[in-house]
């Protein structure tokens, strides 16, 4: 019988959820996709606090025989060309051993349910260039890339650090 998948919203003042998170994050922060270090001591201290004070912020964890397999961040943002709000997925990670079986889709689906509710404009997400499987599945779920004309290229996502 397969397993079922349960794709929760994570409430960051819950142990569980807390502990759940943190452990995704940091599975993630070790892969090479999400920079190849564990997250700080003092980050794992701080996130779930943090999080729970940023306005909007959300989470969902997947779940698969209560084991979390799957961790979706998502923060709003505003489109000022639509003037209306949107969705940024910050953070998306599934266990290694979970992928290729629809998780990072049900993270992805529960998200766009949210958003709709919100009146979101669409949602946003960075993706490394070298990070082949994670486009797959983006464009899978309707994501393409970024631009607003043939003439003006692609988007480019650019930070500096502070």
């Amino acid at each position: 019988m397969p397993r079922s998948l349960v794709v929760k919203k994570v409430d960051y003042l819950d142990p569980t959820d807390r502990l759940a998170l943190l452990s995704m994050l940091d599975m993630y922060a070790r892969d090479p996709m999400g920079g190849g270090e564990p997250l700080a001591d003092e980050v794992k201290v701080r996130l779930c606090d943090d999080l729970a004070q940023v306005p909007g912020a959300i989470s969902w964890l997947a779940w698969r025989d209560q084991q979390p397999v799957g961790l979706l961040n998502a923060m709003p943002g505003y489109s000022t060309f639509k003037a209306r709000p949107l969705m940024n997925v910050h953070d998306i990670a599934v266990d290694p051993d979970q992928r290729g079986k629809g998780i990072g889709q049900a993270l992805l689906k529960a998200l766009a349910e949210h958003a709709q509710q919100l009146g979101c404009c669409k949602l946003t997400l960075e993706v490394l260039s070298g990070n082949s499987i994670a486009q797959q599945s983006y464009a899978r779920f309707g994501f393409e890339q970024y631009a607003l004309s043939g003439l003006t290229g692609q988007a480019l996502f650019m930070q500096k650090w502070l």
